[in-house]
Order: C-alpha cells, then structure tokens, then sequence
C-alpha cells in the first residue's frame, strides 16, 4: 500500500536540483534500507542531528520537502520592474551620451536613485544599451545573441525594435566633436613599431584633441617615463600649460594599489606629480576608442613616417629625434587645423628653471659609511650651497632628484637639499709628485629656493604614495 506522502509525490511532480535530489536520494535510501546514519552523515556533509530532521521531512512531506524553502521567491535585494523601467527611461531621454560609471553617479546625486555600476549596467545591457567605452568583446557578444533572437522575432514590431538595438550597438563608439579651444585636451599615447632600422621603438606623441595638430612627439627604446616628459618639455616650451592631458591608463600616469578600496586611493606618479606641480588635469581610459585621435594619428605615421626615415637615412635614436624638429612642423601644416582661427587656453609658458626642477624623476637611496650615495653606479658626495659636503651617518635615506636636464639634487629629512657632486676613482692630480697641483676651492652651488614644490608637505605626501616604486621606508 502506497503512504499518503508518496500519493502527494506521484499526483504533483515534484523538480529538485542537483543537491536537493542527491539529499533526498540518500535519504530515501536510508529509510528504505534502514541504513547506517552514520555514513548518510557523511555522504551529505552534514551532521547526524541533521540526518534526523530530514527523515522527518521525508515521511511527513516526501520529495516535496527537499524543496529549499525560497524557491519561487523574489530576493529582498530586488530592483523593482519599476526603478528598472525609470532607469531605462532616464537613460534613453536625459543621460543618453553618459558612460555607465558617469551614468550611476547622476542617478544618486539628480535623481535620488542608489544602485551600484554593475547593477545599473545590467539593467540596461538587458535592454541592449551598451555603453559609450564597451569592449570589443562584449560588443561582438552581444551583437551576436541580438542576430540569433532576431532570426526568431514573433512580431514585425519585436523585429524592428531587435534591429534598431543591432543599429545601436554598431555605433556603440561614434565620433564625438572635437573641443573647442586649442590647448583644452592633449591626447597622449606611445606606439612600439619599426619605424627605423631594424626592430622596434617606441613613439610617444601628444594630439591637439581641437586641432589634431601633433604637439610633441619623441622616439624612445621602449614606452618610459622619460619619453612622455620629453613630449611634455615640447609642450611647455612651444605652447605652454595644457589644461588636461588624456591618456590610457598606464602606470606612468595612474597607479591603483592592488587592496584599494576606492578609487579615491589611487596614488600620484611621477608624471602625475609633475602635472599637479603644473595645474594640469589628467584623465585616463583602458578603451583604445575613447581616444580614437591620438589612435588614428599613430595610423597615418606608420603609413608615411618609416618612409622618411628610410629616406633620410635615419638608423638611430639621435637621429630619429633630430628628424622629428622638422617633420613635425611640416606634418602639422598639411593635416592639422590652422591654430589662428582657434582660440588657445594654453596658459604662460613657465620658466626653463621651473620646467627643469618639475620634469624630475626621483628615486630613493641610503646614505653609506662614507657619507655618499650610489647612484648609476657612480658614487657622490652631498654638496650644500656654498660648495662644502655634508654628512650624514650611515643608514640615512635620502630622495635622489634627476632634473629634466639630468641634474642631480637630493632631498633629506624632507626639508634639505643639496647638490650631488660625482666622486671620480683617481685623482687628476697628485699633491706630492705634480708640481701645477692646485687644490679646489669650494664652489657656490646653486640649490632651489625654499618655496620649491620638493620641500612642501605635499611634495613628501606623494613620495609617501610611491612605495610601489621602491622597497626602503621613508622617512617619516
């Protein structure tokens, strides 16, 4: 005779998932077999107290009761059809050209609406809405799954609305105008390609976004800090301040701690500094379209640069960059709009003192038991402005300042700096057997003045940031 509980199983068919149906097969085994608890224990990974709750659950609710309790019920967490309808709506009629990031940060701050990115981006990728910097990848995804369900669209009006969101996604990345004054955005980009000789270099460049006009540019080995301050140093010399450079996102320009808990920890770079130290904004994009100027102008010089360098016989570096004075210039006046007609934000050139002490490039190192530090392999002594050396005791930790020129300062005890002076390994001289020797008399040394950015707080607040940059503590 069949229980009341099994009748119940066998009119209403009853669908577990994998766990549940492993539950209950064990269970039902048990019972049946009249089994070791102790081994049903085990199979499921649970407790024997536990064992006998689910026996209970099998005789008085059979199958049915291996149902998890929640199933069929909406999460307490659930956004409502209606925000998702109200979020598509404002997207589609007031925030349209807003990248989703952007897009989640108007809705807490204009309309009052808290969600997170990614909820906020899943709302709207269900309705096909990608956003302005989609990758390639998830661009092709979903233009496939939209070609799949328009090939079964039930309706002409469900076919034309699948075929409009095709339309939309092709153009995910659409031009944008350019700005409007000539110095408001410098995209800045390097391309390793073999543009001379035999294998590759690297060149780095900076856009004019409102002219496409080439504003720096400098061939390196590699994509290196050095190469954008040249490309920067073009910059300030020939125009002036920019108000903000857009780059990729690079560790030369942002740096992101791996345990951050916000973007608001990010910590400045070297270039970073040096812009802040210039009030030069910089945004950055991990999306090559985003900066689709700088992007299309590496297009046309590959075409046409490695066959002027070929022409004229360039083969290194040095030459490379000599080459660059003048085709730039020719370059800007075939392609780039006339910069007359176009009102320039650059701000006033700053002096050749500022822009050397501000592209500087620091590293950190550790005074030795001869009161000097190496550097480069090369072994110097501290200098303070009237030419005598200063000590320090072994152990202390100094900051190494390389300016743009390739002068060497140092800062100590973040208030102190000096100049650093090469020791050479023989004396040109000897006292006791050159008749001519001369000993030198102690040179005044030109030091920065006291309000230089190296000795504000600010300035050892980003040192402090760079501890990605070097393994010795800093100076507290």
């Amino acid at each position: 005779m069949i229980s009341p509980v099994k009748e119940v199983d066998l009119i209403r068919k009853v669908i577990l998932n994998m766990d549940e149906q492993k539950k209950y097969e064990v269970i039902k085994r048990l019972v049946d077999e009249n089994g070791n608890k102790d081994r049903a224990a085990l199979t499921l990974g649970i407790t024997k107290r536990q064992i006998y709750r689910l026996i209970n659950v099998y005789y008085e609710k059979g199958k049915a009761g291996f149902v998890h309790g929640n199933r069929g019920r909406r999460p307490v967490s659930t956004i409502s059809d209606d925000t998702r309808n109200l979020v598509l709506d404002l997207y589609k009629t007031k925030y349209y050209e807003a990248n989703f990031t952007h897009f989640t940060e108007l809705l807490n701050r204009m309309e009052g609406i808290k969600l997170s990115v990614s909820t906020v981006t899943s709302i709207l990728e269900a309705d096909h809405i990608l956003s302005p910097r989609v990758t390639r990848a998830k661009r092709k995804r979903i233009k496939k799954a939209l070609n799949a369900r328009l090939g079964t669209a039930g309706s002409k009006k469900e076919a034309a609305r699948l075929q409009a969101n095709l339309v939309a996604v092709e153009d995910a990345h659409s031009r944008r105008p350019r700005c409007a004054y000539f110095g408001e955005l410098e995209q800045m980009d390097a391309s390793a390609y073999e543009w001379f000789g035999t294998g590759n270099s690297t060149l780095h460049i900076a856009v004019d976004d409102a002219t496409g006009a080439i504003t720096g540019a400098y061939f390196d080995r590699q994509e290196t800090l050095s190469g954008y301050y040249h490309v920067f140093h073009q910059l300030l010399t020939h125009y002036g301040i920019p108000y903000k450079f857009f780059t990729d996102r690079r560790t030369v320009f942002t740096y992101k701690k791996k345990k951050a808990s916000s973007i608001e920890e990010d910590t400045y770079t070297q270039f970073a500094y040096a812009c802040k130290q210039l009030g030069v904004e910089i945004e950055v994009s991990s999306v090559p379209q985003a900066k689709g100027r700088v992007e299309r102008m590496f297009e046309t010089l590959q075409s046409r640069l490695p066959v002027e360098l070929r022409l004229a016989g360039v083969t290194t570096i040095e030459a490379a960059n000599e080459f660059l004075n003048s085709y730039i210039k020719e370059f800007n006046a075939k392609f780039a709009l006339h910069t007359d007609s176009i009102k320039s934000v650059f701000e006033t050139q700053p002096s050749s003192e500022k822009i050397n002490l501000t592209l500087a490039v620091l590293t950190q190192r550790t005074v030795d038991s001869g009161h000097c530090i190496q550097f480069n392999k090369q072994h110097y002594r501290m200098m303070d402005r009237y030419g005598m050396q200063t000590h320090y005791r072994k152990g202390t930790k100094v900051m190494v300042i390389q300016a743009y020129d390739g002068s060497l300062y140092c800062n100590v005890n973040d208030k102190d700096i000096y100049v650093l002076d090469a020791i050479p390994k023989h004396e040109h001289k000897s006292r006791d057997f050159d008749h001519d020797y001369k000993k030198a008399n102690p040179q005044k040394r030109k030091i920065p003045d006291m309000n230089h950015p190296w000795r504000s707080k600010a300035f050892w607040k980003f040192v402090k940031s760079q501890e990605h940059h070097w393994d010795d503590d800093i100076p507290a």
